[in-house]
């Protein structure tokens, strides 16, 4: 065992003693823009190919949370994520929640701030946040959230004329909440294969 996967053991070995009845998800944030194109083309020997862009200028972030049972939540909002935005975000995930919340969360600033620590504080125990190591978004199954909708979505067919990118991000992870298998899959990934081993 390496240095890193001892560092991760210790950071996951004590959430196998997690209160039964508490859920695990991974959250993460990403942003998306209209006038981005991704993925591959082809086109005729000589003739380099030219992929048509909308040449609008919409952009939209998106949070999502997910556990290894297939669960997903997730809300889209506009501009850069901010503690009080979090905290706003937090309150959406927690909304007629029963059950505790274990959240792991990765070391952006805005989810360290006194006003996070307040907010959790306030949830009494509802709400747990961990979070990942630096520089490892590898080590969080939400991170194939984003690659998923990015290579099958908005991507690979430029907004039209008169489309909103919000609505179709929405559209987009909507579709994906009602794919709990999908959502499982991404557990399956090897470098999360930690969260899954007994």
């Amino acid at each position: 065992m390496t240095l890193f996967e001892g560092r991760i053991n210790r950071l996951f070995v004590p959430n196998k003693n997690w209160p039964d009845g508490a859920d695990i998800f991974f959250w993460d944030e990403s942003g998306f823009r209209a006038d981005t194109v991704h993925g591959k083309t082809w086109g005729l020997r000589g003739h380099t190919p030219v992929v048509q862009r909308p040449g609008q200028r919409q952009s939209i972030s998106a949070a999502s949370a997910v556990n290894a049972h297939g669960a997903f939540w997730f809300c889209t909002y506009e501009g850069a994520l901010s503690a009080a935005l979090f905290v706003d975000l937090l309150k959406g995930l927690m909304q007629d929640r029963q059950r505790p919340v274990h959240l792991v969360v990765d070391g952006l600033p805005a989810h360290k701030t006194v006003l996070v620590k307040q907010f959790v504080a306030s949830t009494q125990g509802r709400l747990t946040l961990h979070f990942l190591p630096g520089y490892a978004p590898e080590l969080n199954p939400d991170e194939w959230v984003w690659s998923h909708v990015k290579r099958t979505g908005t991507a690979r067919r430029p907004l039209r004329k008169g489309e909103k990118l919000r609505d179709k991000i929405e559209e987009q992870l909507a579709k994906l909440q009602q794919m709990p298998h999908m959502i499982r899959s991404f557990f399956k990934a090897p470098s999360v294969a930690y969260i899954l081993d007994s």
